[in-house]
């Protein structure tokens, strides 16, 4: 009785374990398309190939990039975007060309999850809003946005200045100024100056926010937008200015309007070149 009772589980234990391995590749694609589908449109994770963002983003690290966020807002000054370079700005790190498909293959997968970097895409902080005017420098070496001066230090690489050229643009439309915080070596819009949009880069390339640093683990943290960013002046400056462009056209177009009121009532009261006959005349 024992022999039979025993002879059963071990023919069921390897069912068990051939089932198994053959699941496997299934869960393995399964898995693979899940975490495609969240790349595609909710979180993905890159690889930070260069020191152009350093100290806030060192070579190596990896960050989680958010893709819905700009879906529920919009992006703001402060936040540190990935972007794609792809027909416009030439990559910061060459990346040599897979030898063969399978290498191609597995290269594809590794961008994808963020472990090897991808050729075109970017990570900067955002400088300057649709409308903004972004300048260097103040008296003090710090670059203004409508005017008000950015503190910093907080986030740029010690002993770096704000910007070493000389620079003033007014953010185009649907684009974005961007700079790294290692403004020395960083190839930012101040490099693409003499580009389509003033080195500004068009809102539409953004992939998304990156928000937290995920490895290595003694690294991990949350990138929040810097103070500098939420002072009440800068977005006091922006509101005026964004007020001011149609309340200045609106004054631009009455101004005629009124001068035109005005002459019209000085014509009605010129003597009429027509004569009525006097009284006198109709007697006769």
């Amino acid at each position: 009785m024992v022999a039979e009772d025993t002879k059963p589980s071990a023919k069921g234990g390897k069912e068990k374990k051939g089932s198994f391995w053959r699941e496997l590749p299934v869960l393995v694609v399964v898995a693979l398309v899940l975490a495609l589908i969240i790349k595609s449109f909710v979180v993905q994770a890159f690889y930070i190939p260069s020191e152009s963002m350093e100290p806030t983003l060192l070579v190596n690290d990896r960050v989680l990039v958010n893709k819905l966020v700009y879906h529920t807002r919009d992006i703001e000054r402060g936040d540190i975007v990935v972007f794609s370079g792809v027909d416009s700005w030439a990559a910061e790190v060459v990346v040599p060309e897979p030898a063969n498909p399978v290498a191609g293959f597995f290269r594809w997968v590794g961008t994808a999850f963020g472990v090897v970097p991808g050729e075109k895409d970017y990570i900067k902080r955002v400088i300057g809003l649709p409308g903004d005017v972004v300048k260097c420098c103040d008296a003090k070496g710090r670059i203004t946005v409508n005017g008000v001066p950015l503190e910093e230090k907080a986030y740029l690489f010690p002993d770096d200045e704000p910007s070493q050229k000389f620079f003033e643009i007014k953010v185009p439309k649907d684009r974005l100024w961007v700079m790294g915080d290692h403004r020395s070596v960083s190839l930012d819009s101040r490099s693409h100056q003499g580009d389509p949009g003033g080195g500004a880069i068009p809102m539409d390339k953004v992939v998304g926010r990156a928000f937290v640093i995920v490895w290595p683990f003694s690294r991990a943290a949350i990138l929040p937008i810097p103070d500098t960013f939420t002072q009440p002046a800068l977005h006091h400056a922006a509101a005026f200015t964004t007020a001011a462009t149609p309340l200045l056209l609106g004054f631009a177009g009455a101004v005629p309007l009124m001068a035109l009121r005005r002459r019209r009532p000085l014509r009605s009261q010129k003597p009429s070149i027509f004569k009525p006959p006097s009284t006198t005349d109709t007697k006769k």
